[in-house]
């Protein structure tokens, strides 16, 4: 052992004797090139290459590092020996991050990687536009040489996409909207407001029936995996939803529980609150992607009725305006406008957004604005089925399917809420003023059921009593005319 240790001094002593030599014969350009030299010669026998990953690249902040750091963090949290917690803005989680010399393994198609983060003190700062900071933070990637086509051609690739996940995940939802009095910026005005979004709306607390809940959570999921489809396709990457039905029947709740399984911000777009075409397309250029638009009651918010609705002519006609214009309280959105900014040019300005339209009276929308690439999926939030009745009993008094409930009452209210056009909103109301007494919030429930029923039966009845009325009065009045035409005659 003595002799090994003997051995290895002598060796850096003879370096060092050399590199003392070299620095007082040789001139500083020859240097260069003999260390240049050297190092391809060790490089070339090496089986490994190294790639520098900076967090400053120039005075521009490198999106990669970021994504590195949260990406490591999942890995970080259960490898490293030091880390580094961080929380970001509008986050809900704590996020970990190797320290300064620490290193991780990670393992990529069967590829193993060595990440090793580094901190150096950086040197005296060159006159800038932006100062930067006084550290230089580094992340250093040591692949094979071997496996260096697999690393560049998809590792960094899924590196960014996983570190987007990860961020979507753990950040706050946001809603906005565009409020009209927005915060001054360098650039001029900001359009939209936010707050952070905390609707609780699941899937799985959605009052409907579960068929369809399925069909409409394998198109969200279908969508959300579909860059490459649109882009072979040649498409935009954005979907149209158009929920349609009676008030109280969970609209609003479909939209939050959307953005809930995906992750997606809100943009609450009130039509009204928007001066022009030109006002309408700055707004969209200004939400992000990865987010859903939303038009509540759009045929409530501006003059957007059925031109083939000649009934309606009388109605919305403007003295000197076309009837596909709109100039109402001094809003000049028209629907051209509005179908450019669901479907035009100016709609592919960005991906994977999701419009969502909603209304009580779908006859009322031109056809234009219904068809596919527009509004692709038409959803009808209908009257509470006895399917979502069990869930809303399952969520407000914790009714499972498992005999919480006696078969009889169960098979009462199965009977009863198919007569009954009664809304989830109204089912949840009576179940919440009872939430302490199980036993009457079901009491109180088929009561309700039973008078809506009887209320159905009855108006039913009137319709086809007065429609036996005018049949007979219009049979009498046809009657007496040709009595009198006869009369005449005679």
């Amino acid at each position: 052992m003595k002799e090994i240790w003997t051995t290895l001094a002598s060796i850096m002593g003879v370096w060092a004797f050399f590199q003392s030599l070299m620095h007082n014969i040789f001139p500083a350009e020859i240097r260069l090139i003999f260390q240049k030299t050297f190092n391809q010669f060790i490089n070339y026998f090496s089986v490994y290459c190294y790639y520098e990953i900076t967090e400053i690249d120039g005075v521009n902040t490198n999106e990669l590092y970021d994504a590195v750091q949260l990406y490591l963090s999942t890995s970080a949290s259960i490898a490293g020996n030091r880390l580094s917690l961080t929380r970001l803005l509008n986050s809900s989680a704590l996020t970990f991050s190797l320290s300064n010399h620490d290193r991780v393994v990670d393992n990529y198609k069967n590829v193993p990687v060595v990440w090793e983060h580094f901190v150096m003190q950086r040197q005296s700062q060159t006159i800038s536009w932006r100062p930067l900071p006084e550290d230089k933070r580094v992340f250093t990637l040591r692949v094979k040489k071997k496996d260096k086509s697999i690393i560049l051609d998809s590792y960094l690739d899924f590196i960014m996409e996983k570190a987007n996940e990860l961020k979507r995940k753990n950040q706050d939802r946001l809603i906005y909207t565009n409020s009209g009095g927005g915060v001054m910026d360098p650039r001029g005005m900001i359009p939209w407001e936010s707050v952070p979004f905390k609707h609780p709306s699941t899937f799985d607390t959605l009052a409907m029936d579960p068929g369809k809940k399925a069909e409409i959570l394998d198109d969200l999921l279908g969508f959300a995996k579909g860059e490459s489809f649109y882009q072979r396709t040649g498409r935009a990457w954005k979907r149209g939803y158009l929920l349609y039905g009676p008030p109280g029947t969970g609209k609003s709740s479909m939209i939050a529980a959307m953005a809930n399984f995906l992750g997606y911000d809100i943009y609450d777009l009130e039509l009204t609150g928007v001066n022009n075409n030109s006002e309408l397309r700055k707004l969209f250029m200004k939400t992000s992607s990865k987010s859903i638009i939303v038009i509540e009651d759009i045929d409530c918010s501006i003059n957007l009725t059925n031109r083939n609705d000649k009934k309606n002519d009388h109605v919305n006609a403007i003295p000197g305006i076309p009837n596909e214009g709109i100039e109402d309280m001094g809003n000049k959105i028209t629907l051209s406008g509005l179908l450019n900014f669901s479907d035009g040019l100016w709609s592919c300005c960005g991906s994977e957004r999701i419009f969502v339209f909603t209304t009580n009276h779908v006859e009322k929308i031109d056809p234009a604005l219904l068809r596919s690439g527009r509004m692709d999926m038409h959803i009808h939030m209908s009257y509470c089925s006895f399917s979502a009745l069990k869930i809303l009993l399952k969520n407000y008094l914790g009714f499972d399917d498992e005999g919480s409930l006696k078969s009889e009452t169960l098979k009462e209210l199965e009977e009863l809420i198919g007569k009954a056009n009664i809304t989830p909103a109204d089912v949840s109301e009576i179940l919440i003023k009872n939430t302490r007494d199980d036993e009457k919030a079901v009491k109180e429930l088929i009561r309700e059921l039973k008078i809506r029923g009887e209320m159905i039966k009855c108006s039913k009845k009137d319709d086809v009593n007065v429609e036996y009325v005018e049949k007979d009065n219009e049979e009498k009045y046809v009657d007496g005319d040709a009595h009198e035409d006869d009369l005449g005659n005679k």
